[in-house]
């Protein structure tokens, strides 16, 4: 249940990621959201969902592009 919850806050952020990097014309923003929308199908153990997706939400604060 966990998992399935992560996943769906994960999909919420990347599509508002993807929307934002569209929109903006920025890559970085939309390449986090696309990553955040696909990684919950190929992980399912809850640490790592957690590592992945907090990496990737920060992702584009560090890298400027």
């Amino acid at each position: 249940m966990n998992a399935l919850f992560i996943g769906l806050m994960a999909g919420v952020f990347g599509m508002a990621y993807m929307m934002y990097g569209r929109k903006q014309a920025r890559i970085a923003p939309f390449v986090a959201g696309l990553g955040l929308c696909i990684y919950p199908w190929f992980t399912e153990s809850v640490p790592w969902l957690l590592v992945i997706g907090g990496a990737l939400i920060a992702a584009p604060f560090v890298i400027d592009l």
